[in-house]
């Protein structure tokens, strides 16, 4: 029988400084310079809020829903130009783009002229 020698060098693409960092990921070193916040802020919400809503406490109108909801995807766009292979962040942008686009016809048929300025402001049709 042929005898296999293994070699007890690590791969060349292990990096021991990033594994003592996180060893569960050995792909840290390319995410590592990546930081994509996925998810809004509190801040980023309430600014939203206040610029979108009614009044200052004003955070369900479809106004502010649409507003939030956009600026969520605008971010997961981002993040899926980077990890192309993110299926699981594909399918909660899937369903943030279905429920905005429910929100826009709710809005639409609700007030024509506030439906307008808002899609307006957002730029999201041409």
């Amino acid at each position: 029988m042929s005898e296999t020698r293994f070699d007890a060098t690590p791969p060349f693409w292990y990096d021991p400084s990033v594994a003592a960092v996180d060893p569960r990921s050995l792909l840290a070193r390319e995410s590592k310079g990546a930081s994509h916040p996925v998810p809004l802020t509190k801040d980023q919400k309430a600014d939203l809020s206040t610029k979108y809503g009614r009044g200052p406490n004003d955070t369900g109108s479809a106004d502010v829903q649409i507003a939030i909801l956009t600026a969520s995807i605008n971010q997961l766009n981002e993040h899926l130009k980077v990890h192309k292979k993110d299926h699981h962040s594909r399918r909660g942008l899937l369903m943030q783009v279905g429920q905005r686009r429910r929100l826009l016809v709710y809005l639409q048929n609700k007030d024509l002229d506030r439906y307008r300025k808002l899609i307006g402001e957002l730029g999201l049709r041409k």
